[in-house]
């Protein structure tokens, strides 16, 4: 009798209990709540690598600009560097790898603070960096590396407990099928049905992503991309349902409506709190997410930068996604290890004040782009990108009470602090020994018994 009714008990409640099935629409699909480990997360690195990483010139978008466009400097360039006749396809197996070392990758980007890290699988040159069986002699096992660069780095990556995300173009510039379904008005969809879209299915049957970072959206509707039809099987039925986060581009008019999370723009930045969960993507070489040969320092970001994104962005409760594009060989070079290595040791000594905070009643201290405000429960940090000059900072925002605690991120014991004449507190910061170097960007202060 009693295991009868357990089981009667158990159809009455298990439609109840069993997770919602979304429908292949966006307000069903808007609805689905993104997965606890994104917002937490709050600092991944962006690797852009492709065929494009071989000119190494200009940007990833190279074969457009050369091809697409016939932008003049585009054409000399390669006119001056290659044979005649040279195609794109020609620079795939120069396209190598050699130095390809993924757990070395993977130590970096721990090391540099990163919880999660995205991977272009396939850029919009169609190029794909694994072994597509729709993409034949265009993809890292058949030429180039002959390797399985996503699995190789996904594999990596798990070992060193960070997760991981899958960047996918839905578009190829120059795919034939592409060109005709553009040419029909996005009335046929044979670039879907036949490369784009069981491309999708078989990175996360495949690979198991964490991350979906779609990109290659904005000639046409969702429902030529059929994005709808794949998000709703990802969230009811691929064996990453209940984990996997996507993004907001997937259709022509999705970006900043619909989707996952939002990035609106690349390099994206509010100006006041949005209501929905948001990722900054930004690139250590301000010009190009791929690798340029040519690149120079004034135009990379310094650690300041760096550090002042990533605070600004999660004070405004969105995630940083810093980018770099390693070489043809698979190097990332040494200045873009070094910047990555100093934002991991800001995040050492300031990852409390980061880490799985959320945004406080109020993001910035008096309007200026000086401080800026995260918390956790009832704990509040100040982040301080300017060390003030008389070593005692003047916070107007925050309302102390007697029982105000106040410390200081990575060194010892409490600080001294009194009511401001104004509002607010001012506090003693510890002494600064004077030294020939800049001083490091971005101090915190905890702050506990503050409303």
């Amino acid at each position: 009798m009693a295991a009868g009714g357990l089981l009667w008990l158990a159809a009455v409640l298990g439609p109840v209990l069993a997770a919602p099935r979304y429908r292949p629409d966006w307000a069903s699909l808007d609805a689905r709540p993104l997965p606890a480990w994104f917002d937490q997360a709050k600092v991944g690195v962006f690797v852009h690598w492709g065929v494009f990483s071989v000119p190494a010139w200009g940007s990833e978008w190279f074969w457009w600009h050369w091809q697409g466009e016939h932008r003049a400097d585009y054409e000399r360039f390669v006119r001056r560097r290659y044979p005649p006749d040279t195609t794109y396809a020609d620079f795939a197996p120069h396209f190598t790898a050699n130095d390809f070392q993924p757990r070395e990758w993977a130590q970096l980007f721990q090391k540099a603070g990163a919880r999660y890290v995205v991977l272009t699988t396939k850029h919009h040159e169609g190029f794909t960096n694994w072994g597509s069986p729709v993409s034949w002699n265009w993809n890292s096992l058949d030429t180039g590396p002959h390797q399985d660069l996503v699995g190789k780095l996904g594999q990596a990556l798990r070992e060193s407990n960070i997760r991981y995300g899958l960047y996918h173009s839905l578009l190829e510039w120059f795919n034939p099928l592409y060109l005709a379904d553009k040419k029909s008005g996005f009335k046929t969809q044979d670039f879907i049905t036949k490369k784009t879209m069981p491309e999708l299915y078989d990175l996360v049957l495949k690979y198991k992503p964490d991350l979906i970072w779609s990109d290659g959206d904005w000639e046409a509707p969702a429902s030529y991309w059929n994005s709808t039809s794949f998000l709703a099987w990802l969230y009811n039925d691929s064996p990453v349902k209940d984990t996997v986060v996507v993004n907001d581009r997937w259709c022509n008019n999705c970006s900043c409506r619909h989707g996952g999370y939002y990035n609106c723009a690349d390099k994206y930045k509010p100006g006041t709190l949005p209501t929905h969960k948001w990722e900054m993507c930004s690139s250590i070489d301000k010009l190009s997410w791929g690798y340029r040969s040519n690149m120079n320092i004034a135009e990379l970001m310094d650690e300041a930068s760096i550090i002042e994104e990533l605070v600004q962005t999660v004070s405004f409760g969105g995630n940083y996604l810093l980018n770099v594009g390693p070489t043809k060989e698979g190097v990332i070079v040494p200045i873009f290890q070094e910047r990555l290595l100093a934002l991991g040791r800001w995040l050492d000594t300031n990852g409390e004040a980061i880490y799985g905070s959320k945004p406080w009643r109020v993001q910035m201290e008096n309007s200026t782009d000086t401080v800026w405000y995260t918390s956790k429960g009832p704990v509040v940090y100040a982040i301080f990108l300017l060390w003030p000059r008389d070593s005692v900072l003047e916070l107007s925002t925050p309302i102390p009470s007697p029982a105000t605690q106040v410390t200081m991120l990575g060194f010892a014991g409490t600080l001294e602090w009194q009511k401001s004449p104004g509002k607010g507190l001012l506090i003693t910061l510890p002494y600064m020994l004077p030294s020939p170097l800049p001083p490091q960007s971005g101090w915190t202060v905890k702050l506990e018994g503050v409303k």
